[in-house]
């Protein structure tokens, strides 16, 4: 399984590769429409080859972790997607074999016009939610809507990054879920803020 020493290399990825804050007078503006002075772009490290290895295995700690047994992972495409693939991989070597899946924010307009990808037949099916980066929870609440219509299971539900803005409040309150996480954004800014310190002799 997952060392301490993925989840900490990896938490030196996601601040050196995916974490912004803002110059001065200057704002980010997130997926929630809310503005902020710091931005996570989640993509540049969960795409990055030298960082799956490192999200497949803490992803699928934290799911065992839960005591969970999901058949597949998956959530709302393109955030969930790369950890979904990561987690796949992984678990080729740590069995039991996981599968993932893609949720589409529409169906197709051709084919099948499926809303969810990778999976035959989705009903029944023992899911984890995932997403990379949670603000109010707007996203993974859709993916949690869609997968539930489709008729999967879903045991749990987990993102790389949560903001502390609502998510985990709107995901509860709302869907009857607990958001758990790899890393919190307060987390991440203290750490390069202390790495930040040190580099300067502080």
């Amino acid at each position: 399984m997952a060392s301490d020493h993925d989840r900490l290399a990896l938490r030196d990825l996601l601040v050196d590769r995916s974490l912004f804050v803002a110059p001065p007078g200057e704002e980010f503006v997130l997926a929630s429409g809310k503005k902020s002075k710091v931005y996570l772009d989640g993509k540049l490290t969960t795409c990055f080859s030298m960082a799956m290895p490192l999200v497949g295995r803490v992803f699928l700690e934290k799911i065992r972790e839960q005591g969970w047994e999901p058949q597949a992972v998956g959530g709302l495409t393109v955030g969930a997607d790369p950890i979904a693939f990561s987690i796949a991989r992984e678990s080729l070597d740590r069995p039991p074999r996981i599968d993932a899946f893609i949720v589409r924010k529409v169906s197709k307009t051709h084919g099948r016009h499926k809303f969810i990808e990778g999976i035959e037949d989705p009903k029944g099916v023992k899911i984890v939610i995932i997403d990379d980066v949670c603000t109010e929870g707007g996203s993974t609440g859709q993916a949690i809507e869609t997968a539930k219509e489709a008729g999967m299971q879903i045991v749990g539900v987990i993102c790389l990054l949560d903001r502390k803005q609502g998510a985990e409040e709107l995901l509860r309150n709302k869907f009857g879920y607990q958001l758990h996480s790899i890393f919190t954004l307060p987390e991440l800014l203290a750490y390069k803020q202390e790495r930040t310190l040190e580099a300067v002799g502080a």
